[in-house]
């Protein structure tokens, strides 16, 4: 017998992981879509930053639409957990690879603004109507 039963598919916490799974593949992606463009063109390395806040922000509202999209109430709190976890789980793995990582005026508007992207596509999840 499963000790952990059966997964409940329309449980918050299943939503907003499932979010924030598709969150991290579309920004991966989306990522990996842009180095081969920039690596193959003569697009300016200056383009790095504006496009990843781009794939960021589109990474968590697609994903964050999507969590609340089941469940169809709480689409505010759904989408700034998945923004927030989205965010945590990136500067947890940038710390743990880059050297001397620090929190910084950018980082700390670009958790802002995801967590303003994440509530909005929370939001939007739950008025789509199927």
């Amino acid at each position: 017998m499963n000790i952990m039963g059966k997964i409940n598919k329309n449980s918050g916490i299943y939503a907003i992981t499932k979010g924030f799974f598709i969150s991290i593949i579309l920004s991966l992606l989306f990522v990996f879509i842009y180095a081969v463009i920039l690596v193959n063109t003569n697009i300016q390395e200056s383009t790095i930053r504006p496009v990843l806040i781009t794939i960021t922000s589109i990474s968590i509202l697609i994903g964050s639409s999507i969590s609340s999209m089941k469940i169809k109430n709480k689409g505010l709190l759904n989408g700034i957990l998945v923004s927030l976890l989205y965010f945590v789980t990136f500067y947890l793995l940038s710390s743990i690879t880059v050297c001397g990582f620090t929190f910084s005026l950018s980082s700390v508007i670009m958790i802002i603004v995801g967590v303003f992207i994440g509530a909005i596509g929370g939001i939007i999840g739950v008025n789509i109507k199927k």
